[in-house]
């Protein structure tokens, strides 16, 4: 086992602690939802949290098989958990704030704080875009079949 396999096995043990840690986090922030400043924006980042919980179990079940080096799969892996948890903390923070709806219009309704607030939002809501789509890329790149020469044998062998 190399390097790069044993980071990679890490990181998807790790994926899968962080998704279980969201699904127990987001069934307790459940009894919070009626007590928030913008209750409708809660509803939304209940359900956010439950599909990136459900994100980062399934990579965490990927992430070993991945064709990655270890600088590479370490960037994919800081990105993702950073885009997962920018997004969700905008919406948190529009939730207890009761603010949002410049950007995130849909979820937050009418609920429209300051101009800090609104600016804070959409600066950390902002952030996960490009950090997210980087490292599905980088992990679209990962799940790519490679094809090694044996030494055993001469002929190409594919994974």
């Amino acid at each position: 086992m190399n390097a790069a396999s044993i980071v990679l096995s890490r990181q998807g043990q790790r994926l899968l602690q962080i998704g279980v840690t969201l699904l127990l986090l987001l069934s307790l922030e459940g009894f919070a939802i009626p007590h928030l400043a913008a209750p409708q924006l809660g509803v939304s980042t209940h359900k956010l949290a439950a599909l990136q919980s459900v994100l980062l179990l399934a990579l965490g079940l990927v992430w070993p098989r991945l064709n990655l080096g270890a600088a590479t799969s370490r960037i994919a892996f800081w990105l993702l958990i950073h885009a997962a948890f920018a997004i969700l903390a905008a919406f948190v923070m529009g939730a207890i704030w009761g603010a949002g709806n410049e950007t995130m219009p849909l979820a937050a309704g009418t609920a429209h704080g300051s101009a800090f607030q609104e600016t804070v939002i959409r600066v950390v809501a902002y952030s996960s875009a490009p950090t997210g789509l980087i490292s599905f890329a980088l992990i679209s790149w990962g799940l790519r079949i490679v094809e090694h020469t044996s030494p055993e044998r001469t002929k190409t062998v594919r994974y």
